[in-house]
């Protein structure tokens, strides 16, 4: 049923698969994403730096407003998001998110997010974030090109 969204996020979402984010879709709307902190991720000795967790969390809330509008041929962009911190993310922790759609409109799509330490289950972060709705046309050009679709 997703095999759409599948073929399009792997192929063109290169922050995702250069940061080892996995996305399995739940439901239309609904998403849990996995992701190991490595080396790279760290921005002082063994703590992962906040833009990491920042891109983790677009990641988290924008796969779910785009497993939302995927079957009607749409992509989303993000328009802003809020995100607070509530603990440490260290190396070689194993990141859980979950994200899910809040609001469905006609332009926009406002979803949430948490990310949870997978050994633990203790939440580490949560975002609010919106997302415009566009259709998947404006950008076939360049997905034929990239011979994504």
């Amino acid at each position: 049923m997703f095999s759409e969204f599948e073929k399009i996020h792997k192929k063109i979402n290169n922050y995702a698969n250069d940061n080892g984010i996995n996305v399995s879709i739940d439901e239309a709307g609904i998403v849990t994403c996995t992701m190991k902190i490595e080396e790279k991720h760290l921005s002082s000795p063994n703590v992962c730096h906040g833009g990491v967790m920042a891109g983790f969390m677009d990641t988290v809330m924008g796969s779910a407003a785009l497993s939302q509008v995927i079957l009607n041929k749409n992509l989303v962009s993000t328009v802003e998001f809020k995100l607070n911190y509530f603990r440490p993310v260290y190396l070689h922790d194993e990141l859980i998110g979950k994200g899910k759609v809040i609001y469905h409109g006609r332009k926009l799509i406002y979803a949430e997010g948490e990310v949870y330490n997978a050994a633990t289950n203790k939440i580490l972060a949560k975002g609010l974030g919106t997302f415009n709705i566009y259709p998947l046309h404006r950008k076939e050009e360049e997905l034929k090109k990239s011979e994504i679709i």
